[in-house]
């Protein structure tokens, strides 16, 4: 006869016992998985290659070196005209798009 309490009891630490065995297994995989997390997530140097396009235009900007200077001298010397209205339009387009 099997009294029922002794086998409620067996069990019971049946189960305990395989929950601690679950428990072991989870941290060791836990672990495995965080060092594996940092292996992943470890600082790698990054590296960039540029076309010689690339590379060409990174060295030297293409502008129009005097005429950027005459407008700097123009500026400074008050001689720049200024258009008043084109300005006032596009401040008015700017308030515009800002109220939408």
């Amino acid at each position: 006869m099997t009294d029922p309490i002794s086998s409620f009891r067996r069990v019971a630490q049946m189960d305990a016992s395989n929950r601690q065995v679950s428990a072991k297994a989870q941290e060791r995989d836990s672990d495995v998985a965080s060092e594996g997390l940092t292996k992943v997530l470890a600082p790698q140097a990054d590296e960039v290659k540029l076309s010689a396009v690339a590379q060409k235009a990174m060295q030297e900007p293409e502008f129009d070196r005097a005429k950027v200077e005459a407008i700097k001298e123009a500026i400074q010397k008050g001689q720049y005209p200024i258009d008043t209205r084109r300005i006032a339009e596009n401040f008015l387009a700017i308030e515009k798009m800002i109220k939408e």
